[in-house]
């Protein structure tokens, strides 16, 4: 223990008399540990919230479509030759799976601008046509006011449901309940308003959106080709089931061959967060990459270092030596000046790589969280270089003959 405290302070000693040689050969260190940092913040950040975001699609729920989603190339034109998924496909699920307590039909088309007599939005708001029951499997909450019900979906009524964003745009300061909305020049009556939900992804707002029932909306933009399917299993413990259940009704029903792969797409929460989970891990492994080598160039800047370092203090070498130091003193005596300096532009690192977290949130909105691990990763990466890079400095430094280390000028 004295001998290791005796190393850190002729440590602390050599940097406090070389402060601008030892921040520059820090350099590398303290970017690399500093990217780590930060980007781990932004991932951990951005996979908390799409967890969060997720668990607002409804509980107990999966959907179905004939269309992929992900990240990546899509080959459309391959997909576009599935099947439709049509409403005797929802009939026929609400009929012969017993696992399955509500199933609903939707469409989206985004892009759209809607009006008042007054005031128009901007062409950005998503128009959802749906049945009844959307209410149940989407997450949705009404605020104020109704969702439309059997009836409204059955004779395909001009009334909407309007997230926030659009009672904002076009009824800031008034009641929008009762009040009419035009969509490609045809009124709707909103008869309820949607709370809030914010942004999926910190990307699209999911209040800037308008609920028409799926016959209204067929009116505006023509019969729907293929629809999409949210399902809701009638027990949280059936979901697995329930996903079975359809996978195989449908199967049967499109004539797919016992091995060949679904020609629909069957997506849960969990399936969602694996894909986004696989994307930011390929992130995270590039990202290190990155910081790798970023903290490769501090390491060759502290071997650098301390070769002179050692060439410096040749005569120092060879009187501890002559006064009885074992080559070990010496070697630990280098080594451990070699890992505080990586160390310390690690702490550095570590301190700047939260400076600009916080910044990135609190100037720009950007939800970041630093995970513990990272930190931790970060100063034993810092560490691990140092020590690496400064072995060979330290075991020059330990071979070093005394009488001619003495003899030095």
């Amino acid at each position: 223990m004295l001998a290791m405290a005796d190393n850190l302070r002729l440590a602390l000693g050599t940097f406090m008399g070389n402060p601008l040689r030892t921040l520059l050969t820090l350099l590398g260190i303290v970017i690399g540990v500093t990217t780590v940092i930060v980007m781990m913040a932004l991932i951990e950040g951005l996979r908390l919230k799409v967890n969060n975001d997720l668990s607002q699609l409804g509980a107990n729920t999966f959907q179905v479509s004939k269309w992929p989603s992900g990240f990546g190339r899509v080959n459309w034109r391959m997909y576009a030759k599935r099947k439709d998924l049509t409403m005797e496909d929802m009939r026929a699920i609400q009929e012969s799976c017993a696992s399955v307590g509500v199933v609903s039909v939707s469409d989206t088309v985004g892009g759209q601008k809607i009006s008042t007599a007054t005031v128009e939005t901007r062409p950005s708001v998503r128009v959802t046509g749906a049945s009844s029951e959307y209410i149940e499997t989407s997450g949705i909450t009404i605020a104020s006011g109704r969702f439309f019900g059997q009836v409204d979906a059955v004779d395909g009524r001009q009334v909407a449901v309007v997230g926030m964003d659009v009672v904002e745009t076009l009824f800031s300061g008034m009641e929008p309940l009762g009040q009419q909305v035009r969509i490609k020049g045809r009124p709707f009556t909103v008869v309820g308003v949607l709370q809030r939900r914010g942004s999926f992804l910190g990307m699209v707002s999911m209040d800037n959106v308008i609920i028409v029932p799926l016959r209204a909306y067929e009116m505006l933009y023509g019969e729907v080709d293929s629809v999409n399917l949210a399902i809701q299993a009638r027990e949280p413990d059936q979901l697995s089931k329930a996903q079975e259940e359809v996978t195989g009704l449908l199967r049967r029903r499109r004539d797919v061959a016992p091995l060949a792969p679904n020609d629909f797409e069957v997506r849960t929460n969990e399936s969602m967060t694996e894909t986004f989970n696989s994307l930011s891990q390929v992130i995270t492994i590039a990202s290190f990459g990155v910081c790798l080598l970023s903290l490769v160039v501090g390491g060759i800047g502290i071997l650098n270092i301390m070769l002179v370092s050692v060439t410096e203090r040749t005569k120092e070498i060879g009187i501890r030596k002559a006064l009885g130091a074992r080559k070990w003193r010496i070697l630990a005596q280098f080594a451990t000046e070699a890992v505080m300096m990586s160390l310390l532009g690690g702490a550095i690192g570590v301190g700047l790589g939260f400076g600009l977290a916080f910044l990135s949130r609190w100037m720009l909105g950007v939800n970041t969280v630093v995970p513990g691990w990272a930190v931790v990763l970060s100063l034993v990466m810092s560490s691990g270089v140092g020590l690496v890079f400064g072995i060979y400095p330290a075991a020059r430094a330990a071979r070093l003959d005394p009488v001619e280390a003495m003899r030095t000028e």
